[in-house]
């Protein structure tokens, strides 16, 4: 094994987490749940750190690490949606951004050939919070109730976010892709 590939296997450890995390949760196993999601979100800042750090990036790893945070994050909010412990509208928001990033990100590609996409700043605050939420929630059932406000001003933040980043996105890649095929027909 190449020492680039460790991120690229914490990725795949995170995918293969995610069936656990909803298993915990849809069984009650809330504690189980709550620490296998802690390890599975602690596993996306590793990776990301590895790769940057010690230049392990690959073509894979661009690949796997997205689809482990979006299956994660999808699947959690998805089930705590599903168990009336996330208010629905907010499910169906975050997954409506991720939906509108993945065919943002299909469309851009396809009319510039650029496969170099970089996450926003604000999509990172986006996932931190949205990562926080879930571990507050599921906190909350597997051990004490915290205090409603927590929740509440979190959901408030994962909203606002979510927006945000979602016409962040649609934005910047929008006058990226204007930009590169503009280029693109003037040479």
């Amino acid at each position: 094994m190449k020492l680039n590939q460790i991120p690229n296997i914490i990725s795949v450890i995170r995918i293969l987490l995610v069936a656990p995390v909803v298993y915990g949760l849809l069984n009650h196993q809330f504690e189980l749940a709550w620490w296998l999601f802690v390890i599975a979100g602690i596993s996306d800042g590793v990776d990301g750190f590895l790769a940057r750090h010690f230049n392990w990036q690959t073509e894979l790893g661009a690949i796997l690490d997205p689809i482990g945070d979006k299956l994660l994050m999808v699947f959690s909010y998805l089930t705590l949606g599903w168990m009336a412990q996330l208010p629905a509208w907010l499910v169906a928001l975050v997954i409506a951004r991720d939906i509108i990033i993945v065919a943002g990100t299909l469309v851009y590609q396809k009319l510039t050939g650029d496969k170099a996409i970089e996450p926003l700043y604000i999509s990172k605050v986006n996932t931190v919070v949205q990562i926080l939420l879930v571990v507050v929630v599921i906190y909350s059932l597997a051990f004490l109730v915290l205090p409603a406000w927590i929740s509440t001003s979190l959901i408030f933040f994962v909203a606002v976010t979510t927006v945000t980043s979602g016409v962040s996105y649609v934005y910047v890649w929008t006058h990226r892709a204007q930009k590169t095929i503009k280029e693109g027909q003037g040479s």
